[in-house]
């Protein structure tokens, strides 16, 4: 068990996935460099590492505190038919109670040998071609940190988990309206301004939200507007989620998600949630900067800040 998350997580995690399908990077609004940045190797396919002769030599610093830490990691991926349109890792501190969510941009560029299409060099295309594991695998590599589980989500499990809920409330900055009948299925949005409950099917619209059809209306700040207020509604459904019984949340989610972790796990994990709070949990991006690279908008993490991301994560400032 010591490798399966508390079990509020499963309720938190679900929640965390309801930004929905297309959390788009913010990755258009920065000019990036090429300075600095090195293309990964393929880690995927390619098991050269000898884990006794690792074991022998010096750990350093942060692989101690990753050895000695009570954190579990889960990705967390929203699907879209077969691709992965949101990528996080949800990281819970079982010691300290706080939970931390990285959002893993699904342009993130990811060399893996033998892909040479430019499309298929972005983090999002590893899921249709290998599956979720494969996309552990690289998510390990970017932040080098271990991933233990995942949980995976469609459109129609976020539907259904916050009627489980009863809704969830937000603040909604204006109203919303958009369509596009050429969406699998046809999309239409239309969302009142001011602070509501909204519903499975509405609140899923509010998460898909980006401009309404002429561009008069939308976040300010475009995607990064968008995605802190994907994170103000990720809080909200959380904090709902703990006022109902978590075993029973926890239940009634597993129905609607697929993971790695039985649903003995997380019902006997459940009972551990009494102290969380919404005030232990941080969201983030992943640290990176945006590339037009073979006429495609690539997002390039940088690994300097995310070592430096980590090892706060790990209490090493």
């Amino acid at each position: 068990m010591k490798h399966f998350i508390k079990v509020f997580v499963i309720a938190v995690v679900c929640f965390s996935l309801m930004i929905g399908a297309a959390v788009y990077t913010y990755v258009k609004f920065f000019n990036p460099s090429e300075e600095n940045y090195t293309d990964l190797e393929d880690p995927l396919w390619e098991e050269n590492i000898n884990d006794e002769e690792e074991s022998e030599e010096e750990l350093s610093d942060l692989e101690k505190a990753i050895e000695e830490s009570k954190r579990i990691n889960i990705l967390l991926v929203g699907l879209e038919e077969r691709r992965s349109d949101t990528i996080m890792l949800a990281s819970f501190d079982r010691k300290s109670g706080d939970l931390d969510i990285i959002s893993i941009p699904r342009d993130t560029y990811f060399f893996r040998s033998g892909y040479e299409n430019p499309g298929d060099k972005k983090i999002n295309a590893i899921y249709s071609s290998v599956g979720v594991k494969g996309l552990m695998k690289a998510v390990e590599n970017i932040l080098d940190i271990p991933v233990h589980n995942y949980i995976t989500v469609d459109y129609e499990a976020v539907e259904k988990v916050v009627d489980i809920l009863g809704g969830v409330e937000v603040d909604v900055p204006f109203h919303m309206e958009y369509e596009d009948p050429y969406d699998n299925p046809p999309l239409k949005i239309d969302i009142p301004a001011g602070n509501q409950v909204l519903d499975g099917e509405h609140a899923l619209q509010y998460l898909r939200f980006r401009h309404n059809n002429d561009m008069t209306a939308g976040y300010k700040d475009g995607d990064i507007g968008r995605i802190k207020a994907q994170q103000e509604f990720i809080k909200s459904a959380i904090k709902k989620s703990l006022s109902f019984k978590l075993p029973v949340v926890a239940k009634e989610t597993y129905n609607h998600i697929k993971t790695d972790m039985s649903l003995a796990d997380v019902l006997l994990l459940a009972s551990d949630a009494v102290n969380f709070s919404t005030d232990k949990l941080d969201t983030e991006i992943l640290p990176g900067r945006a590339k037009i690279m073979e006429n495609l908008s690539f997002y390039l993490h940088d690994p300097s800040q995310v070592e430096d991301y980590v090892r706060k994560l790990y209490g090493l400032e």
